[in-house]
């Protein structure tokens, strides 16, 4: 406990230290971590392989810690991008005069230091750090100990880097993978400003009902796909595959796919391609009867009660028959995680409905739940999917990483007694 504490009192410091550096300096930081990040991917890998040894691989949590040379190009790519961006610390939002000359201006600030509890994502120690070191906020660490050797190994990196370029290495701190000091960084109050988790429904949960400091919700994503009375057959069956197989342990993965009754018949066209990855499909009652004989029989099952509300996780996929838009919406109102949800329809007026009246972060109509990403925003990375409203909703970067401060300027105003 008290290790931990010392490791937060040294982030606060550093989280100051940041006050002072120019963002020319912080762009060039990022830019080395990504050069050293690609230079160092074989010791990378090295220790992503000691993680790997512990899961099995038909683990479907497998695909998330896995780190190959490929996906260690795509991180570096992305540190870049972050660098590129602009910062948005001192940024103006809003200004004014009062009658008696006071000036004011509402800013944006850093929050100060930022903690991430995570599971086995070890390319989240990456995104994270660079995105809370281009907002000016130190950040602590807590990863799970399946990804133990790949934190280590990667917070290691970039300490290092910033003890190459003169500045503190406690701005990234990794915390050991034990439950002691998960507790003491929920507890954290008066050293951490802003608690994010990143994982399962679980762990969010555990996290929002334990902590004694501000927390945003990220993702869980119990994803929905409708398919309309009007939908384009090929082209919902590219966005089912896609939505649903593309990752199928992300957050933004097709859980639920809702057809209208009026196009059962192409619902083993919209189904035909999940059978290469073996998804397992549970149907209800028309669903299944649809598919049956036209789907793999050992795929095929009923769908039950838990079918529905499920983040699989998983190549599984429940289907729900409806028989209008309105009880699609009432369907999605019913079991949203209220992340990503997708409308496939030809019928603007039932897009535009949809769209008005899906309480979700994000709202698609004919795309791929699959694009639910900072990176595919625009924002260079993300630090998470925040299914709340509060502050930041949907793919949190850099602007979401600040607050705001009032800063008033005068000469000599006194209120009046």
């Amino acid at each position: 406990m008290k290790s931990c504490l010392t490791q937060f009192e040294r982030a606060a410091a550093a989280s100051r230290s940041l006050n002072g550096i120019e963002q020319s300096k912080i762009n060039a930081v990022l830019l080395k971590l990504a050069d050293k990040t690609e230079a160092e991917a074989d010791v990378i890998l090295a220790a992503n392989a000691k993680d790997l040894e512990k899961m099995p691989p038909d683990n479907p949590l497998y695909d998330r810690l896995l780190l190959t040379e490929e996906r260690i190009s795509g991180i570096a790519a992305d540190i870049r991008k972050v660098a590129a961006l602009p910062s948005p610390i001192g940024e103006i939002l809003s200004e004014w005069t009062r009658p008696n000359g006071m000036k004011i201006q509402k800013i944006r600030v850093p929050f100060g230091v930022i903690g991430i509890i995570y599971e086995a994502r070890p390319n989240v120690s990456f995104d994270v750090f660079s995105l809370c070191f281009k907002s000016g906020n130190a950040v602590v660490l807590k990863g799970g100990s399946d990804a133990h050797f790949s934190n280590e190994t990667i917070v290691g990196l970039i300490r290092q880097t910033l003890e190459e370029e003169g500045l503190n290495p406690d701005i990234a701190t990794l915390l050991p993978p034990d439950r002691e000091s998960a507790a003491t960084l929920l507890n954290a109050r008066g050293y951490v400003d802003l608690l994010i988790p990143r994982g399962s429904a679980s762990l969010i949960n555990f996290v929002r009902e334990n902590a004694k400091i501000p927390v945003i919700e990220t993702g869980a994503g119990i994803c929905h796909t409708y398919f309309d009375l009007s939908g384009n057959a090929d082209m919902g069956a590219g966005i089912i595959f896609n939505a649903k197989t593309r990752r199928v342990s992300v957050c933004n993965a097709l859980d639920c796919l809702i057809v209208h009754s009026g196009r059962l018949n192409d619902l083993p066209a919209l189904c035909r391609r999940l059978s290469e990855k073996n998804v397992v499909i549970f149907a209800d009652e028309p669903a299944y009867l649809s598919l049956n004989g036209n789907y793999p029989k050992e795929l095929l099952k009923h769908s039950d009660k838990d079918s529905y509300g499920t983040e699989f996780l998983d190549y599984k996929m429940a289907v729900k028959t409806v028989d209008s838009l309105d009880e699609a919406l009432s369907h999605i109102a019913r079991y949203s995680s209220k992340h990503s949800e997708t409308i496939v329809t030809e019928d603007d007026t039932a897009a535009g409905r949809f769209l008005a009246e899906v309480d979700a972060a994000c709202v698609y109509h004919n795309v791929s739940t699959a694009f639910t990403d900072g990176a595919q925003f625009g924002f260079g990375a993300e630090i998470g999917i925040s299914t709340q409203k509060l502050h930041a909703r949907g793919p949190m970067a850099l602007p979401e990483l600040t607050t705001y401060k009032y800063v008033i300027r005068g000469d000599g105003q006194t209120r009046p007694y």
